[in-house]
């Protein structure tokens, strides 16, 4: 329910009708008061809760930059590459949104907090003080007048002129008093409309816009994260197929830790005990030994070293080697062994039956027990039935399977696998089997196929072979890998080469229907790059090159019409990259060094350039003076998008417009002139809010 108003009428008359009107006025301004203190106090509560959140998110950024990650082996492959990355892209984006916030918070207590403070203390201050002074004079005019109404009239004519004269002049001095008190107190009624309105607005402007460049943050993320996912897709794929070779490899190690030695080292080696002499008795003394075959050469370097005294590793050639007879010592597992370097018998003692059998063989000792190796499965080769049964797997799978989901991923019965396979290779009727019988489904035939490459006698791109193409797939120049890859594929032997035509043209026919089957290329390399390239010894680290293996296969599917097109110009030297001003390189993929939007400057305490006052904002009105006309503030603009909208001409300046900049700014005027510069600068035609006029 509002106020009546308070005529200034009534202030010469001060009737107590007037007086219970102008102290409801005075119950609102306190309210008024109130509310915006109570306004500032949880506005700086709110600016302090962002400041704090501001600055938990950059030490989390902080701290995701100052990770790097490591990794196994010399090379990374291109999505590692950007894996790798990744935090510290995460740490730019997070501190591109935090500076932003952190410019609205810096500005929001002159947005805010300081328009608010100055009306509080300047307009509602300076009516209380109008108030003390109108209740003064009115308590001195009312007393004086009270005196002056008992005075006798008796008194000299002169002194009663006196005493009226006096009265007249604090009547017309709380007449004044009354006047100012009661304009002051409906102008701050008034005006406290758009004093306390406009600055919230202005702060909340700005942080919608702040929030509305989060927003734009987010779609330029959006690329950027599908392609992130699209790389851990790719590594996660990566991880599983090394992770089942490298369980493989595990197992075999565990049947028989012999069988799978690493190239380069000692034909065996491990802890022997050696018995030694000594003046007041026999002692047995730990070594690690390791033995060369070829060279006959055992070195012994002692685990225990004696006081004083720093033992260094003894190389000794062996002359011949012979079990010790049980019987004969009281120790188990023991042999002798004769060098050229010292005098004498050596006793060593191995660390069981088995392991001196080992030993006994590696050093062809006289009674040599050879290990055989585990048994593998019966290798395949790559023959005229080799050919016909991947003609008979493609045809089936291209005419009956190839848009069947998950195809070449999903496992057939391994009974079934086998079946089919010992049908085809029978040594009796080779290749004497209806693949279109239906006991044969699609994943049978799949499973079989990648079964007889992986378990040919050599792989189809060859041993030979392999470092090479592994090399390749690790440059980081996009157009070596491509050159490498096309050479090495024509230094093949003609049915490899012919072999692996075959396989591309069929897994490219397959990539083709990927929306039906979900197979990419990538996901192509990721099964039949450990089947179609395997590394020679069966080691960790060749396990951990399986991702190249992968990224060969990809790159001879994604390119198969330019690799067998024909041959490159020079097959016999690896290709050189092709002349460029700056090679093309794979660079990690990046969110951080993307073209910025073009942004309006909104945090700016003036925008009236014609002032070229920076302290704009935080003017406010003195008492007294006359309140500014101008035009009511337009809608904030919409936030700045990355593609230029059409520009539409620009509107003629409004002659209100005009005079409000000639005039000095207020804070209402300052703002106003902020948005409607913005509104234009931006383009008023990127949507309107319903009920906005043409």
């Amino acid at each position: 329910m509002g106020h009546p108003p308070l005529e200034f009428s009534d202030c010469y008359l001060d009737s107590p009708n007037f007086r219970e009107r102008l102290k409801c006025y005075e119950q609102e301004l306190e309210r008024t008061n109130k509310f915006i203190k109570d306004v500032i106090k949880d506005g700086n509560a709110l600016i302090s809760a962002m400041r704090s959140y501001s600055t938990a998110v950059q030490k989390f950024s902080q701290t995701l930059q100052s990770f790097q990650f490591d990794f196994i082996g010399d090379t990374l492959t291109d999505d590692e590459i950007n894996i790798a990355e990744s935090f510290k892209e995460f740490a730019e984006l997070l501190n591109e949104v935090e500076n932003e916030r952190m410019m609205m918070v810096h500005n929001a207590s002159d947005l805010l907090i300081k328009p608010l403070e100055n009306f509080r203390k300047e307009q509602i201050g300076f009516t209380k003080e109008r108030k003390k002074k109108f209740e003064k004079d009115g308590e001195r005019f009312y007393s004086l007048l009270d005196r002056h109404l008992h005075l006798s009239s008796k008194k000299k004519e002169s002194q009663l002129q006196e005493a009226d004269l006096l009265v007249d002049k604090e009547r017309h001095n709380f007449f004044e008093s009354s006047l100012d008190y009661v304009y002051q107190i409906q102008e701050v009624q008034e005006s406290k409309k758009f004093n306390i309105v406009e600055p919230v607005l202005a702060f909340l402007h700005s942080l919608f816009i702040s929030n509305s460049l989060t927003v734009e943050l987010t779609q330029d993320f959006l690329p950027y994260k599908q392609q992130l996912q699209l790389s851990l897709q790719n590594t996660r794929n990566h991880f599983s197929s090394t992770r089942e070779e490298m369980e493989e490899l595990k197992k075999r190690m565990k049947e028989a830790p012999q069988t799978c030695k690493l190239p380069g080292q000692p034909t065996i080696e491990g802890y022997l005990y050696t018995q030694e002499k000594w003046a007041l008795g026999i002692s047995w003394v730990k070594y690690y030994c390791q033995y060369e075959k070829e060279t006959k050469t055992l070195t012994m370097t002692p685990m225990e070293q004696k006081p004083g005294a720093k033992q260094g590793p003894l190389d000794l050639t062996l002359k011949y080697c012979v079990r010790r007879k049980t019987e004969s010592i009281d120790k188990r597992f023991c042999f002798d062994i004769e060098t050229n370097e010292r005098p004498g018998t050596i006793t060593l003692q191995a660390l069981s039956e088995a392991n001196r059998r080992l030993w006994m063989e590696a050093m062809d000792g006289k009674e040599p027990i050879y290990h055989s190796p585990i048994t593998k499965q019966e290798e395949m080769e790559l023959n005229e039935v080799g050919f016909k049964f991947v003609r008979k797997c493609i045809n089936v799978i291209e005419t009956k399977g190839i848009k069947t989901e998950g195809l070449y991923r999903t496992v057939g019965s391994n009974i079934q696998v086998q079946k089919l396979l010992n049908a085809f290779f029978d040594p009796k009727c080779p290749g004497d089997v209806d693949f279109h019988n239906s006991d044969w489904d699609i994943k049978t035939i799949t499973s079989s196929l990648k079964f007889y490459l992986r378990n040919l006698s050599e792989p189809v791109m060859t041993y030979r072979l392999h470092k090479e193409l592994v090399s390749a797939a690790k440059s980081d120049n996009l157009d070596y890998r491509l050159g490498a890859i096309h050479s090495l594929v024509y230094k093949l032997p003609e049915k490899n080469r012919e072999m692996l035509e075959l396989l591309i043209r069929h897994l490219v026919n397959v990539c083709e229907h990927s929306k039906e089957n979900l197979m990419t290329p990538s996901n192509m390399g990721v099964i039949f790059g450990p089947t179609l390239m395997r590394a020679q010894e069966d080691t960790v680290a060749a396990m951990m090159n399986i991702k190249f293996q992968n990224i060969v296969v990809e790159i001879l599917i994604e390119h198969f019409v330019k690799i067998y097109s024909g041959p490159p110009e020079e097959s016999a030297a690896p290709p050189v990259p092709p002349p460029r001003v700056t090679a093309r390189r794979h660079k990690p993929i990046t969110i951080s060094k993307r073209l910025l939007r073009e942004r309006t400057v909104f945090y700016t305490s003036s925008v009236d350039e014609s002032q070229g006052d920076s302290d704009s904002f935080s003017k406010v009105r003195p008492p007294g003076e006359k309140p500014t006309i101008i035009r009511p503030p337009m809608r904030p603009p919409d936030p700045p998008c990355r593609a230029a909208a059409p520009q539409k001409p620009e509107p003629k300046p409004d002659i209100a417009a005009g005079n409000a900049g000639e005039i000095p700014s207020s804070v209402v005027a300052s703002r106003t002139r902020f948005f409607e510069t913005a509104s234009r600068k931006t383009g008023s035609s990127q949507g309107k809010l319903p009920g906005d006029e043409s």
